[in-house]
């Protein structure tokens, strides 16, 4: 197993909303800027991420008019220069809306491309919201077995109470995807993760039918969200709950 990082200062959530026209263009940015991101000053790991609705998982679930970039920083200061750099310019150039997202992991387990890029975290009290974000690269031969176990939890994840958002995240079309939420508060978080009778289900089938062959869970405290959360797909409005707008 690979060594701890240390627990980051900051990290964001950049997610941007295109129109079908920019499909193209943004497809283009894919495939350049993931090393660009990963080279601007400051950063200690970067992904740039496609998304979708998170009501399954593959490429019928994707939603190609909405992006996202996944940032740890050394700093905040260097944070803020993202807007600036090449890649945050390319992105705002085709978004017709975009949200950041600043975070504090409090807890994480498991790898992200054979690293632990938010360290060891060691949580701390929390009132606001927070946000959850898995992680996993599915076994080719396990992948079925997984998307048709899926739906019920997904389903189950709609309904939560305290969940004001979510979907899906992905490096690729298959087999390497994920999923954000974001909750009212850590009490809603853990209602669903320990207690929904799909969830427990999930998690249990997990150990047996072993899905991934490298997965992460994270957990942050949310410590504002700065621009349009309509793009994430937030479904309360209130400033106060969430950050400024």
């Amino acid at each position: 197993m690979s060594e701890p990082e240390h627990v980051p200062e900051l990290v964001t959530l950049h997610v941007w909303r295109i129109p079908r026209a920019a499909v193209g263009r943004a497809l283009v940015r894919m495939a350049r800027d993931p090393r660009r991101l990963r080279a601007l000053p400051g950063v200690r790991f970067g992904k740039l991420l496609g998304t979708g609705t998170g009501t399954g998982f593959g490429p019928g679930d994707a939603d190609l008019t909405r992006w996202a970039a996944l940032t740890v920083w050394d700093s905040p200061a260097a944070a803020t220069r993202f807007a600036e750099s090449s890649v945050g310019r390319a992105w705002s150039r085709i978004a017709v809306a975009g949200v950041r997202l600043d975070l504090r992991p409090l807890s994480s387990r498991g790898e992200w491309s054979g690293r632990r890029p938010f360290g060891e975290p060691t949580g701390g009290r929390v009132s606001g919201p927070v946000l959850a974000l898995t992680r996993a690269r599915l076994r080719p031969t396990r992948a079925l077995t997984f998307w048709r176990a899926i739906p019920p939890v997904a389903a189950a994840l709609h309904a939560a109470p305290g969940l004001l958002a979510r979907f899906g995240v992905g490096e690729a079309p298959l087999g390497w995807q994920g999923t954000v939420s974001v909750w009212r508060d850590p009490t809603d978080l853990v209602g669903f993760a320990y207690r929904h009778p799909e969830h427990r289900a999930a998690i249990t089938r997990t150990e047996t039918a072993r899905w991934y062959a490298e997965e992460l869970f994270t957990r942050f405290e949310v410590r504002d969200v700065i621009g349009d959360r309509t793009v994430l797909g937030w479904v309360d409005g209130d400033p106060a709950k969430g950050g400024r707008a």
